[in-house]
C-alpha cells in the first residue's frame, strides 16, 4: 500500500467524502420537490389551475418556505440523531459495552494500537453472535467505539483480532467512520421524510381534483425516486472507497499484512448481520446474498479485491479461501464474557 501512498488514498477519499456528502442537501430539495408534485396531483395541496408547468412552477416556487421547513426539520432529526446515534445502532445490532475486566487481553490489544497513535481508546463492544464482523462508529473523540462480534473473538488469532482492531481504528484516524455516521443521518432524514408522506397518501382522501394529476404524480415519483437512488449511490460510494484505506492502515498499524488477509479469509462468508442498510454500511464486510448483478450494489468490494490490494501494494501472502489445513488453529484472543 505504501507503493501508491496511503496518506495520498487518505486524503482524495477524504476530499471525495466532502463533496459526496455536500451532496445530500440538494437530493433533499429534489425529493422534497418531487413529494409536492406528488402531493398537488392528489390534491392535497392546491395546483394553480393552469398547466402542467405552470403547476410544476407553482410546486418550485413552494421551495422557498417548505425547504426551509424541512431543514428545521431535518436539523431536529440530525440533532437526535447525533447525541443518540450509538444508542441506536447498539439498539440495531445488539451491541453491548465491555470493559477491560470483562476482556483484559481484547482491551488491551485496542489501546495499545490507540496509544501507539497518540489517541483516546475508543470504547469497545461486543455482539454476542457466532458470525465474524466489526465496525467502528462515534462522531467525535471521547464517543468512539470499536465493536466485534463474539464469532470473530472466537475464530481469529490473536494477531488476526489486532488486524481487524487496527483496520477499525484506521476509520477513526481517518474520520471516515463519522462520515459514514453522518451519511447515515441524512440517508435516514430522506426516508422518514418519504415514508410519513406516502404513508399520509394512503389515507388521504384528497382535496379538489387536478386536471394534470396523472402527469403530476408519475413526474413527481420520478425525481423523488431519483433522489433516493442517488442517495443509496453516495452511501455505497463513501462505503467502498474507505476499506481499501482502512485495509491499508491496517497494515501500517500492525507492520503484518499476512494477519489481515487472513482475518478477511475467516470472515469471507461468515459475516452475515441483521441491521438496517445504513448501518450494515459501516461493517467490516457487507456482501450481497447472490452474486451478479447486485454485487454492483454492495456496500463493501468483493473480500478477494480487498485481498489482492493487500498482497500487491502490502507485500502479503494469500493462502486462499479458509479451511482448518490451510488457516491451523493457533493462539487467539481469550474469549471473556
Amino acid at each position: 500500500m505504501q507503493a501508491v501512498g496511503l496518506q495520498t488514498h487518505i486524503w482524495a477519499n477524504n476530499t471525495r467524502s466532502i463533496v459526496l456528502l455536500a451532496m445530500f442537501p440538494v437530493l433533499l430539495v429534489l425529493v422534497l420537490y418531487g413529494l409536492q408534485l406528488v402531493l398537488m396531483g392528489f390534491g392535497i395541496i392546491p395546483g394553480s389551475g393552469g398547466t402542467l408547468g405552470d403547476d410544476m412552477a407553482l410546486a418550485a416556487s413552494m421551495l422557498v418556505w417548505t425547504v426551509p421547513a424541512a431543514a428545521v426539520m431535518a436539523a431536529i432529526w440530525f440533532a437526535i440523531a447525533y447525541f443518540g446515534s450509538q444508542a441506536m445502532i447498539d439498539a440495531m445490532t445488539g451491541a453491548r459495552k465491555v470493559e477491560r475486566r470483562d476482556n483484559p487481553e481484547l482491551y488491551n490489544l485496542l489501546e495499545n494500537l490507540a496509544i501507539s497513535r497518540g489517541m483516546q481508546t475508543p470504547t469497545l463492544r461486543i455482539i454476542e453472535t457466532d458470525q465474524l464482523n466489526a465496525y467502528a462508529s462515534g462522531l467525535h473523540e471521547g464517543r468512539y467505539s470499536v465493536t466485534v462480534t463474539r464469532g470473530l473473538i472466537d475464530t481469529l488469532t490473536r494477531d488476526e483480532v489486532e488486524a481487524v482492531l487496527a483496520h477499525e481504528l484506521t476509520h477513526v484516524i481517518n474520520k471516515d467512520v463519522r462520515t459514514m455516521v453522518i451519511a447515515s443521518i441524512f440517508a435516514g432524514i430522506l426516508s422518514v421524510m418519504a415514508e410519513l408522506v406516502f404513508r399520509g397518501l394512503f389515507f388521504a382522501r384528497g382535496g379538489r381534483g387536478n386536471k394534470n394529476a396523472g402527469p403530476l404524480i408519475l413526474i413527481g415519483i420520478a425525481i423523488a425516486a431519483i433522489g433516493f437512488t442517488l442517495a443509496f449511490v453516495i452511501r455505497m460510494m463513501l462505503s467502498r472507497t474507505r476499506e481499501f484505506v482502512a485495509d491499508a492502515g491496517a497494515v501500517e498499524l500492525t507492520k503484518n499484512p499476512d494477519s489481515m488477509i487472513s482475518a478477511l479469509r475467516k470472515i469471507e462468508g461468515r459475516s452475515t448481520l441483521k441491521a438496517p442498510d445504513e448501518v450494515q454500511g459501516m461493517f467490516l464486510d457487507n456482501q450481497p446474498d447472490k452474486a451478479g448483478v447486485m454485487g454492483l450494489f454492495a456496500t463493501h468490494p468483493p473480500i478477494s479485491k480487498r485481498i489482492e490490494a493487500l498482497v500487491k501494494f502490502g507485500g502479503g501472502r494469500d493462502s486462499g479461501p479458509w479451511s482448518p489445513q490451510t488457516y491451523a488453529p493457533s493462539t487467539s484472543v481469550p474469549s471473556a464474557g
